[in-house]
């Protein structure tokens, strides 16, 4: 049975390995596993999110986790929005709250666990009034899944990470997603 739940203290180290199962998942199929420094940075600023959370109890981040079992097999946290967001948008979306670190383990992709948690921090947003999010992606694979779902980027950043390898930001009114 799929549960969704908050993050503990407890639960701390299963997270973190969850985080280096998927983002190192995720370089692999982006064909860019071999760039080690930008996978263990990636993985220590999910880390870093994760214990602001902890240590915020949800205030600076709010993080929810899909567990199967014993198994976390996906994740989902909002918070302020990234640097690179803020830079890349001229401080444009920078007052609006950041979706992010929406990873589904490569057990269990394709299984509506992601749409579940997007709906979750939907309804968590709307609880807290908050209309509007942004989201970015670097990854092409998860570009396509955010353009099925929000449209266009209102932000495209043409060969950002190298050749061939964009970045996209998305504005999204909680209400037009449901």
């Amino acid at each position: 049975m799929l549960e969704i739940r908050r993050p503990s203290i407890e639960s701390f180290k299963q997270l973190n390995h969850f985080f280096r199962i998927v983002i190192t998942d995720t370089f692999n199929k982006e064909g860019i596993g071999d760039n080690l420094e930008d996978l263990e940075q990636e993985i220590e600023m999910k880390k870093a999110y994760l214990e602001s959370d902890i240590n915020s109890n949800g205030e600076n981040r709010y993080f929810l986790f899909a567990l199967e079992g014993d198994i976390i097999i996906g994740s989902i946290e909002y918070g302020p929005a990234s640097n690179l967001i803020k830079t890349c948008t001229n401080n444009v979306l920078k007052d609006l709250p950041e979706v992010g670190t929406v990873f589904v383990h490569p057990d269990y992709q394709r299984n509506g666990v992601g749409n579940l948690l997007l709906r979750e921090i939907y309804l968590t947003l709307m609880k807290k009034g908050i209309e509007e999010f942004c989201l970015d992606s670097g990854y092409r694979n998860a570009q396509k899944i955010w353009n099925k779902k929000f449209g266009e980027p209102d932000y495209l950043l043409k060969d950002f990470w190298g050749e061939g390898y964009d970045h996209m930001i998305w504005k999204v009114k909680v209400k037009d997603v449901f």
